[in-house]
């Protein structure tokens, strides 16, 4: 009986295949065109570029920086010599001077006050590790080399 029941359901399955095979493709359904595209009959909306104006650069204002601070170029390289370093990024400058002391960075910026750029801002550290020391102390251990 058992022999009976697997060869039945053999043909059986044989059979749905068979049935299967037998369907043709379904037909897809025709795409439709979109439609056209409507352009806006306004007018583009224009708008105006105002610039704005540059920001006054933040001066830094520490003691022993006096005759840093404020300076252009041209007074910093009479100050200090040739310096080590001369980037320009954007519209700043960065001067690095050193020292066997440390090492002096002197940022300068425009100023509305000023045709030149000058000197905002002075960052300064050892050469050997990177350790801040005392801007006012490097400054004038910078002068006297």
């Amino acid at each position: 009986m058992a022999r009976r029941n697997l060869a039945a359901i053999a043909l059986l399955s044989t059979l749905a295949m068979l049935i299967s095979a037998c369907g043709g493709a379904v037909p897809r359904p025709r795409s439709q065109p979109l439609p056209p595209v409507q352009k806006d009959p306004r007018p583009p909306v224009q708008y105006e570029v105002v610039p704005r104006p540059r920001p006054e650069p933040q001066v830094m204002h520490l003691p022993g920086l006096e005759g840093v601070i404020g300076a252009n170029a041209a007074n910093l390289l009479r100050q200090f010599g040739q310096p080590r370093l001369d980037l320009l990024e954007g519209d700043v400058r960065k001067l690095q001077f050193s020292g066997s002391a440390c090492v002096l960075d002197i940022y300068l910026y425009p100023s509305g006050n000023s045709a030149d750029p000058v000197a905002t801002h002075v960052d300064a550290r050892r050469g050997s590790d990177g350790q801040d020391v005392d801007r006012a102390a490097c400054v004038e251990a910078l002068r006297r080399r």
